[in-house]
């Protein structure tokens, strides 16, 4: 019995996948569940298992676009497993017997007093170009460079010629095209500005120098800087409404949720995973459920539900290094925060000039629907909430919030 494999619907709004890679042969005996090919959506790459166990027939190759429910191989059911196959060894290449050379060689030249010696027209080229003697072999009798050896050298600091000059080109993958798309159609469609602002990040040092290594053993996570500006997000987006907002047509829409969509870095490109109901979580749920989603972006396994439906989010340039940028707007959401990173700088505390660990944030936004007014005051709330993370993130019980 021949078994026919079509492209399952990864999601709800997709009707076309790519073949990104095939992860066996055609021919091969494939096992029931086996991973048999990597399909790239525009909002997830996933694996193609195999539904049935026997003898595979490719029909489709990498980088054809196919739609979903088209038939993408063959599974012969009735072939029986191999056993004990081996693969026919390698016929060993023969070497090819060596020529002998029958031409006597030419004689070494012997160096003589003359050597290296440039000529008079040859010493003026070289002074006036800058190369020495040394760095020239001549051609004329006896090694003498000749005035055509002078004008043919070239100085040794290198030429604009010569080098490598070679260039790769690669499909994009569908995920990546989508992305472009989606950016570009952000850029366009809205109108985004971004504002700034800097965090004095003390009072988080202070509290994960003290807690974090407790935090672990207890909870088998890491006590990290996202959790405190996640919190420090819904907070704000709890004050703020219109951030937690889109544009539906003629109509605003806003939510009584915080979705807050983390931005991280995949193999297939960026992925921005949703923190679902992001209001509920404490510390560790926040920090729990960011390390799962990363995770599975990191392996490939996350799910276009995973990140689909997103209210607001947070990108963090600053584990690249970043000390500046202006994010852009995750569409049909209307605000994004970028993180930066965090770099000991003067700053001014009691009317004093103290070093401290400062971040800069940006908030990128959609006027249309947010305000300058909210816009700022959404980003000076989440300065006060991480300067000040006890009373504002914590309620003045630490050990309570971090479930200690």
């Amino acid at each position: 019995m021949v078994l026919e494999m079509k492209v399952p619907s990864p999601g709800e709004s997709i009707t076309e996948v790519e073949i990104a890679q095939w992860l066996v042969q055609d021919g091969d005996y494939v096992e029931k569940d086996q991973a048999i090919a990597e399909v790239d959506s525009d909002k997830a790459t996933l694996e193609l298992p195999a539904e049935a166990s026997g003898v595979i027939t490719l029909k489709a190759e990498e980088g054809d676009a196919v739609a979903v429910g088209e038939v993408v191989c063959l599974i012969d059911t009735s072939a029986a497993k191999p056993e004990g196959e081996e693969a026919p060894a390698k016929s060993e290449k023969k070497e090819e017997p060596k020529q002998v050379e029958t031409s006597k060689p030419a004689e070494p030249q012997k160096d003589t007093y003359a050597t290296g010696t440039a000529s008079p027209a040859a010493k003026k080229i070289l002074a006036e170009k800058g190369i020495s003697a040394n760095e020239i072999k001549g051609t004329g009798k006896d090694g003498r460079i000749t005035k055509d050896d002078a004008v043919k050298a070239v100085p040794s600091m290198g030429t604009p010629t010569g080098g490598s000059r070679n260039s790769k080109t690669s499909k994009l993958s569908m995920l990546r095209r989508k992305v472009a798309e989606r950016l570009v159609s952000a850029k366009n469609e809205t109108a985004m500005l971004t504002t700034f602002n800097e965090v004095d990040m003390s009072a988080v040092f202070e509290l994960r120098n003290q807690y974090k290594e407790e935090f672990k053993t207890k909870h088998g996570v890491s006590l990290g800087f996202m959790s405190f500006f996640t919190k420090a997000v819904v907070r704000a987006l709890q004050m703020y409404p219109d951030v937690n907002s889109m544009i539906d047509g003629d109509y605003k829409i806003t939510y009584d949720f915080c979705d807050i969509s983390v931005a991280v870095s995949g193999p297939k490109g960026l992925m921005v995973p949703v923190v679902r109901n992001a209001e509920n979580l404490s510390f560790r749920g926040v920090e729990a459920e960011i390390k799962r989603l990363a995770i599975r972006a990191r392996d490939g396994q996350i799910t276009v539900d995973e990140m689909t439906g997103g209210t607001f989010t947070i990108s963090n340039g600053g584990v690249f290094g970043s000390m500046l940028s202006t994010p852009i707007i995750n569409p049909p959401q209307s605000g994004i925060l970028g993180m930066h990173n965090i770099v000991e700088r003067p700053i001014v505390k009691n009317g004093q000039i103290v070093i401290a660990p400062v971040m800069y944030v940006a908030l990128s936004y959609d006027h249309r629907i947010i305000d300058g007014k909210e816009s700022v005051g959404f980003l000076v709330a989440i300065k006060e909430a991480v300067e000040n993370p006890v009373e504002l993130l914590m309620d003045n019980d630490v050990k309570k919030a971090l479930e200690l």
